[in-house]
């Protein structure tokens, strides 16, 4: 997921915003030349359109805490206010921003303003619809949790950077506090994740009130690296030990007490997004913030049952190829269970991702005509993580692979995750971003589902020409992934649309993918938890897809992949109407290039 480690939500595109922005984000050095100016308005609608992004940007920055370091947004000394107050005010200041974007004429701005435009339009309408929805009142799901994110992946390399962390440790109780009554107020008016998918989440804060070296924090602090020099070193440690101790851990155990005897038991047990209040509006608004299209349930229902059929047949296809005689059941239940398709350590798991992404490297000279300058590494998940996270997740500085349960992480899926999360995927569209071409910084910012997801799913396609898949059982990995996508088409619109029971989505997934049942579990529980996220994969990688053989039919012989793949990564993330028109003028203005002779 291309998040330059401010993803959009997982929840809502408000609050968990916040957790995945609050600290977890390693600072990375600044370019070694600044990023070129913006082109000067050309018009009074340009002017305006920019005075109107510019002054919501540095709004929204300062709302959320966030400074700029080093060229680079990224989380201050203390944790956003989160109050019922605040959402209600910015809920006005989005409405009012909306309004002032009306009064811009449109059809005045140049290209890129209007990609301008339509990208800022759609972000501040998903802010909006979230604080109008007050979908803060159900700030976490069922694997992502404003009380995570909170701790860095990798030790922070500045003194100034560690005295944020610090500050921010420091902040917990009051936001932690805020949070809680957020939670309240969302349960009395029957407003909450699920208790389904959110069952034994609460483990996940245990290991914050620990007092000794198994607090996730501590251990962090433990690891301040000798660059910082004493007596700096000891004074971080100390301080932060501190702000542990006697602010943080505190509020965990408070949050501990809070979601053990309250949340959970008080959590709905209905599992459909038509269940919560005014539900079957509030579904549609997911769809169109995800999808960026205007599809009805129905159609994205249609389509998936459509795409399952088909990539069904490939399916048994690629397992006559493998030579296994039984039936698709038991060819299911072979992949899930003969040893020769997993792992015995963490070890070899992720040595044979980093193989993969090595050999993806050789490929992509044939793949993309610009190459980005900044290098992710491999990680594995973190262990207070990892038994209810997915299996990978690729971001600017590190792709993360579960290591939890190697029984349930197949290696023959493993080209198929590390193409989607790591090249030429989500880590190296991230980095791409981030050297793009000079745009405001709510560009380089916005995420949207449907185009980051969309390129995910379309690499794994891709791999098939680059030489990622060397056996068939690898090549029906990649299917399974496809398979998983398309289903969610059928899934999440059979959870929140009509009437699909928790078991029944994931007998489906499991009949029709060789998802290992963990994986299964956890991605159905991700469904429930999150309306309409799961829809942007698959319709994003069909888009693609579709506007790739529009290119190839137009230009014949003279189609080239890198330009156009150029051409999309280009953009940065855009909502897909927006996608689909500059790729169009792209495949247009190479076929009057040919007619030419150019």
């Amino acid at each position: 997921m291309t998040r330059a480690r401010n993803a959009r939500p997982l929840c809502s595109i408000l609050a968990l915003s916040l957790s995945l922005a609050l600290g977890a984000a390693v600072p990375v050095q600044a370019q070694d030349t600044p990023p070129a100016p913006l082109a000067a308005p050309a018009n009074d609608a340009e002017s305006a359109l920019r005075r109107l992004y510019d002054a919501e940007w540095a709004w929204r920055q300062q709302e959320f805490v966030r400074e700029k370091v080093e060229g680079r947004w990224q989380a201050g000394d203390r944790l956003p206010s989160v109050t019922a107050e605040d959402w209600a005010r910015r809920a006005d200041y989005w409405q009012r921003t909306l309004e002032a974007l009306d009064a811009i004429p449109l059809d005045a701005l140049g290209a890129e303003e209007r990609i301008n435009a339509a990208v800022f339009r759609a972000s501040v309408e998903a802010l909006h619809n979230g604080a109008v929805w007050r979908t803060y009142e159900a700030p976490f799901n069922s694997d992502t949790f404003f009380w995570g994110g909170l701790n860095p992946r990798q030790p922070y390399q500045t003194e100034a950077d560690w005295r944020r962390f610090i500050g921010r440790l420091a902040d917990v109780p009051r936001y932690f506090d805020e949070q809680i009554a957020n939670m309240e107020a969302g349960l009395s008016r029957g407003w909450s994740v699920p208790r389904s998918s959110v069952e034994g989440r609460d483990k996940t804060i245990e290991p914050y009130t620990l007092t000794d070296a198994g607090n996730p924090f501590l251990a962090t602090l433990d690891r301040i690296p000798a660059s910082i020099p004493e007596p700096v070193r000891t004074q971080l440690r100390e301080e932060g030990r501190r702000a542990v101790l006697e602010r943080a851990v505190p509020a965990y155990a408070k949050l501990l007490t809070f979601m053990r005897e309250q949340y959970l038991p008080r959590a709905r047990t209905t599992t459909a997004a038509r269940d919560l209040p005014d539900g079957e509006a509030f579904y549609r608004t997911q769809i169109r913030e995800f999808v960026t299209l205007d599809m009805s349930a129905r159609e994205i229902h249609d389509l998936g049952l459509a795409e399952v059929e088909r990539i069904s047949a490939e399916m048994r296809e690629t397992m006559a190829r493998a030579g296994f005689q039984g039936s698709f059941e038991q060819f299911l239940e072979f992949l899930r269970t003969d040893p020769q398709f997993y792992a015995k350590t963490p070890h070899e798991l992720l040595a044979n991702a980093a193989w993969i992404a090595k050999k993806v490297d050789g490929e992509l000279k044939h793949v993309l005509g610009t190459l980005p300058r900044y290098r992710f590494t491999i990680l594995p998940v973190p262990d207070d993580l990892a038994p209810i996270y997915t299996s990978g997740r690729g971001g600017l500085e590190s792709c993360l692979f579960n290591t939890y349960d190697l029984p349930s992480r197949p290696l023959y899926n493993l080209p198929a995750l590390v193409v989607h999360e790591c090249a030429p995927g989500h880590s190296l569209q991230a980095a791409l971003a981030l050297e793009a071409p000079a745009r405001p910084d709510f560009r380089q910012q916005t995420y949207f589902s449907g185009y980051g997801e969309g390129w995910g799913l379309y690499t794994e396609w891709l791999g098939t020409s680059m030489g990622i898949y060397q056996t068939p059982y690898e090549e029906f990995g990649r299917l399974t992934f496809e398979m998983w996508r398309a289903a969610r088409l059928v899934i999440d619109t059979g959870l929140h649309a009509y009437g699909w029971t928790r078991q029944q989505a994931i007998d489906y997934l499991a009949g029709h993918t060789a998802l290992a049942h963990q994986d299964i579990v956890n991605e159905v529980d991700r469904y429930i938890a999150w309306p309409g996220q799961a829809l942007a994969y698959y319709i994003g990688y069909k888009t693609i897809l579709e506007l790739r053989a529009e290119a190839e039919r137009e230009l014949g012989a003279g189609f080239d992949q890198r330009p156009f793949h150029d051409t999309l990564l280009n953009l940065g993330s855009v909502p897909l109407p927006v996608l689909e028109s500059e790729l169009r003028a792209f495949i247009a203005a190479q076929k009057a290039a040919q007619g030419t002779g150019g």
